[in-house]
């Protein structure tokens, strides 16, 4: 199991390094590829990246929890962020290639060329800060899954994985993160699909681990649970919420600079079918192993839920493929947590900084400065995956989302009425998710629609677009 680990972690790394033959030297290089990343990478990597050991560690976690009506949030999820996607996607890359920028919160502020230096620098700002926390909660992922599966200490996970995001950020950028997370991908998808095959094998085939399922009382019920609103009333709130949470992507810098990276804009429908089937496919099949998960971890107050996956796969698997599904959680984990650290370089180098950093080795010394906090901050954690996850993907969507669906649709809102929209936007959320709403509405539902609100109505004051 050890040596099969190792040797997964050790192609990343050297594929990741690989990369430094094609790095260019530059800035634009460094954050953005130079804007020539094949269609099927990018969709390959924004998956990557998007489901991380959050799906590994966080979902098959809360599906183990809530039984059949967890998908109810992979439907809402795939399906908002589909439908974001027709609006932004394309738009966010040609804006990127109009305005020269190499970081999402440049792009935003400087849409229609009007330079926009505070609402980039406050983007930057609140990116920052939200994404340190994305990055942390992707590190104690990585760490819970070998204190598990190789009884190693919880933080020995956090540290192996920092060093290894640093290493191909420093040697390659964005391009050795695309190039790696391509890779993960493959062994995230491939890890997860053995394990569901051989849980449903020896359970005798589909129908008898329906069966086993069904035994488990409510855990086979299709209407997803609200503790405020029972019934269907409750059960729609739920499936709104996620839909709000699949939107929230493009309110994701780390994510939403894979698109920015591609080489040409009209090449956005193949990126974007690569990157939901891919999606799609893998999410069934996290949803598959976390309901199975129940049946073989009958004792649900036994252990941390979010441990589901790892235990299932020592007790069912051989070492090497234990080894396997080891490399596809800790995959996960590092796809996201260098693409989380390299935004944040951004947002320092690039939109914070009243100077602009042009040099490529301060660039990488920032990157490697960036995972050392956030290791920091997975060392010092005592919040689960989940809820780390959904606080600072809540914030940043709440944030960004509404500034960027109004930009693409054809909207010039000015400077003022951005920096207000998303202050009151994320403000919400957080407000909402401190006072325990969260567990009735997704609490980027009413940020979002708080920060859609203003843009809207600050557009209909008199001499609003005067500010522009």
């Amino acid at each position: 199991m050890v040596y099969s680990f190792i040797g997964f972690l050790l192609c990343f790394t050297f594929i990741g390094l690989a990369s430094a033959w094609r790095s260019r030297g530059t800035k634009e290089d460094y954050y953005l590829a130079s804007g020539n990343v094949r269609p099927w990478l990018v969709g390959l990597s924004a998956v990557a990246t998007n489901n991380s050991g959050y799906m590994f560690i966080g979902v098959i976690g809360y599906t183990y929890t809530t039984g059949l009506a967890s998908i109810w949030l992979m439907i809402g999820w795939i399906a908002g962020d589909f439908l974001a996607s027709l609006y932004v996607h394309r738009r966010l890359r040609q804006a990127t290639e109009n305005s020269s920028e190499v970081s999402y919160a440049g792009v935003l502020g400087n849409w229609y060329g009007q330079k926009f230096t505070t609402l980039q620098r406050l983007i930057g700002l609140i990116s920052l800060f939200f994404l340190l926390t994305y990055a942390a909660a992707q590190l104690v992922a990585g760490g819970k899954a070998l204190h598990v599966l190789l009884d190693w200490p919880l933080w020995s996970g956090a540290v192996a994985g920092a060093i290894l995001v640093s290493l191909y950020c420093f040697a390659g950028g964005i391009r050795a993160s695309i190039w790696t997370d391509a890779a993960q991908s493959i062994v995230m998808i491939v890890a997860m699909g053995t394990l569901l095959a051989v849980a449903v094998l020896n359970l005798g085939g589909v129908s008898n681990a329906i069966v086993e399922m069904r035994a488990v009382e409510g855990f086979m019920d299709w209407l997803p649970k609200n503790l405020v609103f029972p019934g269907v009333l409750g059960g729609s709130l739920f499936i709104v919420s996620w839909l709000f949470a699949g939107l929230s992507v493009i309110g994701q810098p780390h994510i939403m600079v894979r698109f920015m990276t591609l080489n040409n804009s009209a090449n956005m429908r193949q990126a974007k079918s690569w990157y939901y089937l891919w999606f799609t496919l893998f999410y069934c099949l996290a949803t598959g192993v976390g309901l199975l998960s129940r049946v073989y971890l009958s004792d649900a107050g036994a252990f941390d839920a979010e441990l589901a996956l790892p235990t299932m796969a020592q007790q069912l698997l051989p070492s090497a493929l234990v080894g396997l599904i080891l490399a596809g959680i800790f995959a996960g984990t590092m796809s996201t947590a260098d693409s989380l650290v390299l935004s944040c370089s951004a947002a320092i180098t690039h939109d914070i900084l009243p100077h602009k950093i042009e040099r490529t080795w301060l660039l990488k010394l920032t990157t490697v400065f960036i995972t050392g906090v956030a290791l920091l901050l997975a060392l010092s954690n005592n919040q689960s995956v989940f809820s780390m996850v959904i606080m600072a993907w809540s914030g940043l969507a709440s944030a960004f989302a509404p500034l960027l669906l109004f930009m693409c649709l054809g909207k010039q809102p000015s400077q003022t009425a951005g920096i207000i929209a998303m202050l009151a936007g994320f403000t919400v959320a957080l407000v909402w998710r401190l006072l325990g709403m969260h567990e009735m509405v997704y609490e980027g539902l009413p940020g979002i629609l708080i920060g859609l609100m203003i843009l809207y109505f600050y557009n209909l004051l008199p001499g609003a677009s005067n500010e522009r």
